[in-house]
C-alpha cells in the first residue's frame, strides 16, 4: 500500500517551483491574452476627431504628432453626419504636401479614396453618393510619406440638377 504524504510534507524547494511555475503560466496567459483585448478599446480622450460641416472651409495643418498610418506618414481625421442619399464632394488641397483623401464608413473600413484628383495636381477629391445616413470619417493623410504641411479641406453638398 502506498503512502501518500500530506502536502506540508514537501520540500520547500519543490513549493518554490510549484509557485513560480504557476507564476510563469499566469504571466504568459496574460502577455497573449492583454495586447489583445488592448487593441479592442480606444481611448476617447486621446482619439478625438474633429466634426466637420458641409460648407465650411478648415484649415488645419498635418503634422508628425497626428495618427501614424504605418507607411511613414502621418493622417487627420475629421468626423462629418451625413443623411442617406446626399451627394458630396469632399476636397482637400495643400501647397506644402502631396495629399491623400479617404472617406471611412463607421466600421473603419475605407469606402472611398483619392491621391491626385488631376494628373497634374496633387490635390485630392473624392465624389460621394451616401447610401446609409450616419458618421463617416474623412482621413487626410501624405502621400509617400512626407511630413505633411498646411491644408484646406471642405465638404460639399451637392444639388441634383433636374
Amino acid at each position: 500500500m502506498k503512502h501518500l504524504r500530506p502536502y506540508s510534507d514537501h520540500s520547500p524547494q519543490y513549493l518554490v517551483t510549484a509557485i513560480l511555475s504557476s507564476i510563469g503560466a499566469i504571466a504568459i496567459s496574460l502577455a497573449i491574452v492583454a495586447p489583445a483585448a488592448l487593441a479592442q478599446v480606444r481611448n476617447p480622450s486621446v482619439y478625438k476627431p474633429t466634426p466637420i460641416s458641409s460648407g465650411v472651409d478648415v484649415n488645419d495643418t498635418l503634422t508628425d504628432k497626428d495618427i501614424p498610418t504605418g507607411q511613414k506618414g502621418f493622417a487627420r481625421d475629421y468626423i462629418l453626419e451625413a443623411q442617406k442619399d446626399e451627394r458630396l464632394e469632399i476636397t482637400v488641397s495643400s501647397g506644402s504636401f502631396d495629399t491623400v483623401l479617404s472617406l471611412l464608413d463607421v466600421k473603419g473600413d475605407i469606402i472611398a479614396e483619392n491621391d491626385d484628383a488631376a494628373s497634374d495636381a496633387t490635390n485630392s477629391l473624392i465624389f460621394f453618393k451616401v447610401r446609409q445616413s450616419g458618421s463617416y470619417t474623412i482621413r487626410v493623410s501624405s502621400f509617400g510619406g512626407s511630413s505633411g504641411g498646411k491644408f484646406t479641406l471642405k465638404v460639399t453638398k451637392l444639388r441634383v440638377v433636374n
